[in-house]
């Protein structure tokens, strides 16, 4: 049958909507069914499986049903026609729980919808390829080991290939983590995704979750208050920027994201607080309570 629709422009924008969720969902986990599109989007089954329908009509060559699964997988020759499946646009869509990117800007150039200015830091992208960053989201969703080829920084791991079973993904505001078991060193641990620069999922179930992972499944609470060798009245304005309720700014987090934390808060992790002050405008009131899960990151 052919395609109702002459190319993919002419599709209507809530149609192209869905369908991008269809392919970010078939390529970077491995499954797309009826019944994720039906929830996602707040529609029937049969809405659903028209969407569906309608896609294949669309790209043809880019899903094949698997009875085994209920769902599409996607074939060796998927090539997305509605999503843009880059990490950097996909992964932030991820962590936000965003069904679909962009908004009326995307459509055809024009303006904002809210015609308000934003700008953003010309950060360097710090992710590995979609082909690379597929394969572990497809572990982390399908509870599956993941091959990879990693460039540590330590001295003491020399080995780039090791097994994972990763079962979280972590965004410090700088860089992307992957928290998962490692098999050689028989233990959880963080994967910085941008040396990462292969990945092959493999057959094997993963053996652990999330919850066997103590520093992931535990909660420390941090108690941050303004450098002391700040002015009271810096101080203060500190506090209310915190919205601190008192003279101390109170924020929980896992023992595995602790120090990312630290780094990204800029907090003053010094026994005497010798850091310069204007940039590093926090210090860390429990820090005997505190150093244990993340050494690296105090001075």
């Amino acid at each position: 049958m052919a395609s109702r629709y002459k190319s993919p422009a002419e599709v209507k924008w809530a149609v192209r909507q869905r369908f991008q969720y269809i392919e970010i969902m078939a390529f970077y986990t491995g499954l797309v069914s009826r019944s994720d599109v039906a929830r996602t989007f707040g529609l029937s089954d049969a809405a659903a499986t028209k969407d569906l329908k309608a896609y294949s009509e669309q790209a043809p060559d880019n899903l094949a049903y698997r009875h085994s699964v209920f769902g599409f997988v996607p074939t060796a020759s998927f090539q997305p026609l509605f999503a843009d499946l880059s990490p950097e646009v996909v992964l932030p869509m991820i962590a936000t729980n965003l069904a679909t990117s962009g908004g009326a800007a995307d459509r055809g150039g024009e303006e904002s919808i809210y015609g308000i200015p934003v700008e953003a830091l010309p950060l360097p992208t710090r992710l590995p390829a979609a082909g690379v960053c597929a394969p572990i989201i497809r572990a982390i969703k399908q509870h599956r080991q993941v091959r990879i080829g990693y460039k540590s920084l330590s001295d003491r791991e020399a080995e780039d290939s090791r097994v994972i079973e990763p079962h979280s993904l972590v965004n410090t505001g700088l860089r992307w983590h992957v928290r998962a078991y490692n098999l050689d060193t028989y233990d959880f641990r963080d994967f910085v995704l941008s040396r990462i620069v292969a990945a092959e999922l493999l057959d094997s179930e993963a053996e652990s979750n999330l919850m066997y992972d103590d520093d992931w499944v535990e909660l420390a609470t941090l108690q941050l208050a303004p450098h002391p060798k700040l002015d009271a009245r810096k101080r203060e304005s500190l506090l209310v920027d915190y919205n601190a309720q008192g003279d101390v700014i109170e924020l929980e987090v896992r023992h595995a994201l602790v120090g990312y934390m630290l780094h990204r808060l800029s907090v003053d992790t010094t026994v005497d607080h010798s850091m310069n002050p204007n940039a590093y405008q926090l210090v860390l009131v429990n820090r005997d309570e505190i150093e244990p899960f993340a050494g690296w990151a105090f001075l």
